[in-house]
């Protein structure tokens, strides 16, 4: 574990002691109002900030996997590289770590005025798979209800790996928007609807896939489902910043060279299921082992912020209704 882990850790635990002592003192439910608010919601935001010192944001054009495609940042977003987009996968949100170099963050998108750990944001992750051409042929004969159902039942199966390993059940409760193919640019896109454990608030995961030459480009867009329409919103320029380089886009294909993948679209679709979606802990992760205890003060924090926020914005229209 590097130094800025050690950091990031430290800094969870901090917290997670400031905020047990104040329960301990019944001060945060019963007795908010006593509480200087502004001071809470300052020591937070510092958190946030001492973070955000720590990651290394990009803007401009940026080559993926030794110059095997790039992206050029679209307006309202920064670019995240890779090795601290991993770190906040893995460390912070509590997904399993890659055990395959392919499956390991090439970097994030991340909207331009905010961190990766603020509340209330999404986050687009990208990787690649060299895992094949992708034969496009059945895209039009797709049956995206039936597909979805395998889907539901696949997941049921991986979760019962995940509760072996201690991480919550991931339901998959739908589209939250149906798969689109764009046939002339080679791009696909979905979202699912997931819920995890026993959250109430349900998940969305926003896929994107760029195929190329010898495999794909996977952009996951990870938030809750409250972020939709921001995201739908923004997508037309997220599909039009990434693109492979010469040589490696879909029309370089050599038969008489490259591998076919063992799927189609329909496979794309379907695989993966529910592999690193990445998830605000407050969105229902529950972590494994010693993680699980951080996971659990940094919800205590953000249920806390939330409430004191909602408090002052009554105690600001009451006033106002009184002038």
């Amino acid at each position: 574990m590097n130094l800025k882990k050690y950091f990031i850790i430290g800094g969870i635990c901090a917290l997670q002691i400031t905020f047990a002592f104040a329960q301990e003192e019944e001060i945060l439910v019963e007795n908010a109002a006593e509480i200087d608010t502004s001071a809470l919601i300052k020591m937070y935001r510092n958190y946030i900030d001492s973070i955000d010192q720590t990651l290394h944001y990009e803007q401009g054009t940026i080559n993926l996997k030794n110059n095997i495609a790039t992206i050029d940042v679209p307006r309202g977003y920064k670019y995240l590289n890779g090795n601290d987009s991993e770190m906040i996968l893995t460390d912070i949100w509590g997904n399993p770590p890659s055990e395959r170099e392919e499956d390991k963050s090439l970097g994030m998108l991340v909207p331009i005025n905010i961190s990766p750990l603020q509340d209330s944001i999404y986050t687009i992750n990208i990787t690649y798979s060299e895992e094949g051409y992708i034969d496009d042929e059945d895209a039009q004969k797709i049956d995206y209800d039936e597909l979805l159902a395998g889907m539901q039942e696949d997941a049921k199966e991986y979760n019962k790996l995940r509760v072996e390993n201690g991480y919550p059940t991931i339901e998959l409760v739908g589209w939250a928007s149906p798969p689109y193919y764009d046939h002339e640019n080679k791009k696909l896109h979905w979202a699912k609807e997931l819920k995890f454990g026993e959250g109430e608030e349900n998940t969305l995961n926003y896929n994107i896939r760029i195929l190329g030459r010898k495999g794909y480009l996977e952009l996951n867009a990870i938030g809750g489902m409250y972020v939709l329409p921001k995201v739908q919103q923004n997508i037309a320029d997220v599909l039009q910043s990434v693109n492979f380089t010469e040589g490696n886009k879909y029309s370089d294909f050599n038969p008489k060279l490259d591998k076919v993948a063992a799927y189609g679209i329909g496979g794309l679709i379907a695989g993966k299921v529910l592999a690193k979606v990445g998830i605000l802990a407050k969105l229902g992760v529950v972590l494994a082992k010693f993680w699980k205890l951080i996971a659990l003060g940094f919800v205590a924090l953000m249920g806390t912020i939330k409430r004191f926020f909602s408090k002052d914005k009554t105690k600001e229209t009451t006033a106002q209704g009184g002038e």
